[in-house]
């Protein structure tokens, strides 16, 4: 196995004797624990490295593996706040945690996470405490984001619609924390326009973006989930795709983005089923319009602009009767807030008997119907 793959088997390993979120963070410190590892499947890899571990191994702990030529020295250990993984047949589990508390100690990633929804999710979950990877297009904007934030954001250059590009995303995460909890695909992109004159080429870049890409994010870090459940298969882990209220009902002038995010749950759904054999959870989370973000709100190519250019909405002459005419058609009146969608996050991963599911979060514009 390739050393990465060690560390994430290694760190499955730990999460079941401690049943707490950790992270494993290359060191240059002489290590206590020294492992060789000449091993090619994940199950044999967790066995030998549990018998190998001391049976008196705390953390923190510094482990080095070796495997072959290829070494890696890491510190096992606890982020501040990281609280223990409930047992679901206790009682006081039915105790809702304080939400938050529940990402506390996890390491999560978010795609497009520099601006607009998610780097709300960003802020949210490393003010929370947990590890936060930005993963973005937008290096400069990721970096700058982690750079505020500081420890427990790491920024990463990731092309979502490119499979070499995740796969190297999944390497970096391996190589940072020695594994992940909490994967959160919401790198998204809209494209109106009518089914009768838009061009391939936009109605394309709307399905890669939206679709393919969770199809790869799913893949590459799904496999690093897979090898922690080798070792830990108790750790409960999630992938949570934000989708939209477009992925509930369709969008007119609008095909390209609410075909992809239909296509989207379907993909929740059918990976939810696999995916369940390694205790790993995917679920959507469907929120109503952002109109503050600069999917909605961006002055050249916001959609806002592009619905304007686009006639959507008849008789409107100015952004700002587009953006009150979609304000009129919400129950609550307003656009939705990177906290209604924290709100779900949380309660997705705090909820541990639901997978494939697809949770409206839309002021009332989009209900659920059986």
């Amino acid at each position: 196995m390739r050393i990465n793959d060690l560390l994430v088997v290694l760190r499955g390993v730990l999460l079941d004797v401690h049943n707490t979120p950790m992270v494993l963070t290359p060191t240059e410190t002489e290590p206590s624990i020294t492992i060789d590892m000449d091993v090619d499947d994940a199950t044999e890899a967790a066995q030998l490295l549990a018998n190998a571990l001391p049976a008196d191994t705390t953390l923190p702990a510094t482990i080095a593996l070796t495997s072959g030529e290829d070494r890696a020295t890491v510190t096992a250990h606890h982020l501040p706040g990281a609280v223990a993984m409930p047992d679901p047949r206790d009682t006081a589990a039915g105790l809702a945690a304080t939400r938050a508390g529940v990402v506390a100690g996890r390491v999560a990633l978010v795609t497009g996470g520099a601006q607009g929804f998610g780097e709300g999710i960003v802020r949210a979950l490393h003010a929370s405490g947990a590890w936060v990877f930005i993963a973005d297009l937008n290096l400069t904007g990721a970096t700058a984001l982690a750079n505020e934030l500081g420890e427990r954001a790491t920024a990463v250059e990731c092309n979502v619609s490119d499979e070499e590009s995740v796969a190297a995303l999944a390497t970096t995460i391996a190589s940072t924390c020695g594994g992940i909890d909490l994967v959160v695909s919401n790198a998204g992109i809209a494209r109106a326009g009518s089914v009768l004159e838009q061009d391939l080429a936009a109605f394309a870049l709307s399905t890669d973006v939206n679709y393919t890409a969770f199809f790869l994010i799913t893949k590459h870090l799904g496999r690093l989930l897979r090898l922690q459940n080798a070792a830990a298969p108790q750790w409960s882990t999630d992938i949570i795709q934000i989708n939209s209220k477009s992925g509930l009902v369709g969008s007119n002038r609008n095909a390209a983005y609410a075909g992809s995010k239909f296509g989207g749950i379907g993909l929740v759904q059918s990976f939810a089923l696999e995916l369940v054999d390694y205790r790993i959870k995917v679920n959507a989370i469907c929120p109503g319009n952002f109109f503050d973000g600069p999917l909605w709100s961006d002055p050249e190519n916001g959609l806002f602009v592009q619905y304007l250019n686009s006639g959507k909405i008849p008789g409107a002459t100015t952004v700002e009767e587009v953006k009150a005419a979609y304000e009129a058609k919400v129950p609550m009146g307003r656009g939705a807030l990177e906290a209604d969608v924290m709100r779900a996050l949380y309660y997705v991963v705090e909820q541990a008997y639901e997978t494939g599911q697809a949770i409206p979060v839309t002021g009332g514009q989009v209900m659920l119907s059986s």
